[in-house]
């Protein structure tokens, strides 16, 4: 019987990202934003969440698209990873999907640079593909900018 994994899934820019169920602590409507002053582009602000800051990273801008469009908030998807919590803001979320582990391929050539550096494989579904967000890169801003500080 061949493995499957369950993904939580969202669209950022049109693209159908997921990330493994295991890793989402929650999906929330958008919250209140803290701007960071300094802090890259890609960190949106802090969140309060139930007494607990979180960063929030606009995907986004983490994978160098287009700006959300104007009036439009984005979604919370809550990952924990790596003994941390981020929030990703996505522009809209999908299903939770069920797909078989052997149908999963390397991120084809054709998918930019800045977004193929943070997923770790595709699925080819029936009609899209879905894109597989590794978290743990997603969320970690000391590759990009050399440091927790962004220097």
């Amino acid at each position: 019987m061949a493995e499957s994994k369950q993904y939580c899934t969202f669209y950022v820019n049109d693209i159908l990202f997921g990330v493994e169920v295991l890793d989402v602590q929650e999906v929330l409507r958008y919250q209140d934003i803290t701007q960071v002053p300094l802090a890259p582009t890609e960190i949106h602000g802090l969140i309060n969440l139930r007494g607990q800051i979180i960063t929030a990273i606009d995907l986004r801008n983490r994978m160098s698209l287009p700006p959300r469009e104007e009036g439009k908030s984005p979604m919370n998807v809550v990952i924990r990873t790596g003994g941390e919590v981020v929030s990703f803001l996505v522009d809209s979320i999908g299903d939770v999907l069920e797909v078989e582990d052997e149908i999963f391929e390397p991120a084809p050539g054709t998918v930019d640079e800045s977004t193929r550096e943070l997923v770790s494989g595709v699925y080819k579904l029936e009609k899209k593909l879905l894109m597989v967000l590794d978290a743990v890169k997603a969320s970690d801003m000391t590759s990009r900018y050399g440091g927790p500080s962004g220097a």
